[in-house]
């Protein structure tokens, strides 16, 4: 894997951790953004809050994953 691979995985760590704090810490500003602010009205802020959670720890889980094995596939190459 190139470092841009690296990088833009660890851009979805670094948004993933910023999604799961957001939820946890109810950070104001960021559920009246626009794009929060439909499933706000959609499931609640308490709704909303839980699927920021889970997207954000989707969101980590793809960045460590891509950064092991993109490891190991870059290891196994001749």
């Amino acid at each position: 894997m190139t470092p841009a691979d690296y990088f833009i995985l660890a851009i979805f760590v670094a948004l993933g951790l910023f999604s799961v704090a957001a939820s946890i810490f109810n950070i104001e500003w960021y559920f009246r953004t626009e794009g929060a602010a439909f499933f706000v009205r959609r499931w609640g802020r308490r709704g909303a809050r839980i699927f920021y959670a889970c997207l954000g720890v989707a969101l980590v889980a793809c960045g460590l994953l891509g950064m092991v094995y993109g490891l190991e596939w870059g290891a196994s190459k001749p």
